[in-house]
C-alpha cells in the first residue's frame, strides 16, 4: 500500500477543497504499457455511476473520523472530483490522518482505491 503525496492542513478549518483525479492502477491508459509504479500508464475511472467517498482516520487506527462525499467534475470519464470538508472533520488534535477513497456502483458493488491519501494536520494560532 501507498499513498499520494502528504496534504497539509490545519486543525478546525473547513477549506480548502481537495481535488482528485481517479485512475485505476490495473488498467493501461490509451496508447500506454502499464506501469504499476507509475500513475501516468493507469487509465483514468469513468465515475458516471458511482457515488464517491472519502473515509477519514488518524493513522494507525482502525475508527472512521468522518466520511466526506466527493462532488464529480464533468466530463465523468475524465474520473475528476473534489471533496469538501464536512464542519467537524478537522477539528482533531494535530497529527497524520489518511482517506481511504470508495466508490459505491449502482448495483452495489465496491471499489475501493488501493493508494491511500495522507494528511497532516498542524493545530491552529
Amino acid at each position: 500500500m501507498a499513498y499520494y503525496p502528504d496534504i497539509n492542513l490545519v486543525a478546525n478549518d473547513t477549506k480548502p477543497e481537495i481535488n482528485l483525479t481517479l485512475k485505476d492502477n490495473n488498467t493501461a491508459a490509451a496508447g500506454l504499457t502499464l506501469d504499476p509504479d507509475d500513475s501516468s500508464t493507469w487509465a483514468l475511472i469513468d465515475i458516471s455511476d458511482p457515488t464517491i467517498v472519502v473515509k477519514f482516520r488518524a493513522l494507525g487506527t482502525s475508527t472512521i473520523l468522518d466520511t466526506l462525499t466527493c462532488t464529480k467534475v464533468g466530463p465523468y470519464t475524465n474520473g475528476a472530483c473534489f471533496m469538501t470538508w464536512n464542519a467537524d472533520t478537522l477539528a482533531v488534535s494535530a497529527g497524520t490522518y489518511e482517506g481511504e477513497i470508495e466508490l459505491t456502483y449502482s448495483d452495489g458493488g465496491i471499489l475501493t482505491l488501493f493508494d491511500r491519501l495522507k494528511f497532516k494536520v498542524r493545530d491552529d494560532f
